[in-house]
């Protein structure tokens, strides 16, 4: 699913015109985003939490020289789904 299907969705979910749903859909995004980057955790019962996690330094290699190279360390967004989410991916593939 994309952006643009997104917004259609929660359009017609919620009854909004997708100005307004895409708007909608764009404040979740931002704030999501703004929380992680202050380092905040974003939980939302029953669907998942974001946080941000500590990758470290680390020596990788160029597939294509097969030359070692030097990987910084770095802060990622990870996601975790709650019970909720995984109970209904789990119950579609039935």
């Amino acid at each position: 699913m994309t952006k643009a299907e997104l917004v259609d969705a929660v359009a017609k979910s919620a009854n909004l015109s997708k100005g307004a749903a895409e708007k909608a859909v764009g404040a979740f995004i931002n704030s999501v985003s703004g929380a992680l980057k202050k380092g905040e955790r974003v939980t939302l019962v029953g669907f998942g939490s974001f946080e941000v996690s500590s990758r470290q330094a680390r020596t990788g290699r160029n597939p294509q020289t097969g030359k070692e190279i030097k990987i910084a360390a770095a802060n990622v967004p990870k996601f975790r789904p709650g019970k909720a989410l995984k109970d209904a991916v789990a119950a579609k593939k039935k």
